[in-house]
């Protein structure tokens, strides 16, 4: 006697992937999203830590010029995502935050200008 899958088991299992990979894919989507929201929280954090850096060298050679939007970038030794442009972050949705170097007293730091990217409004 040959066993076999009758064709309502193939169909209930047809049935069974395809509601598991509807439920799955928006959730990939959605964590790819918010992968690159944190890549470019930490990118921002890592720029911050570079001008500080950056800043007290400087100040320990002797020169106190302030560090420029420019040079911000070409601070981090690996450089930054293809998601910067300048001191731009395009978010997965298209929106920006734009962010510039500001001095207080003797401190440079980075600072947001504008944000619409859902996730970063915080920093």
């Amino acid at each position: 006697m040959r066993r076999a899958f009758t064709m309502l088991e193939l169909t209930f299992v047809i049935v069974v992937i395809g509601i598991l990979s509807a439920i799955a894919i928006p959730k990939f989507a959605a964590t790819r999203d918010d992968a690159e929201i944190s890549k470019g929280r930490a990118e921002v954090a890592a720029m911050r830590s570079a001008i500080a850096t950056t800043r007290q060298k400087r100040i320990l050679r002797g020169n106190f010029t302030n560090i420029a939007n420019a040079d911000i970038p070409g601070l981090l030794e690996y450089g930054l995502s293809s998601k910067w442009s300048g001191l731009t972050f395009t978010g997965p949705s298209g929106a920006t935050c734009t962010f510039s170097a500001e001095v207080t007293g003797s401190l440079n730091k980075l600072v947001k200008t504008t944000c619409s990217v859902t996730g970063m409004s915080d920093l």
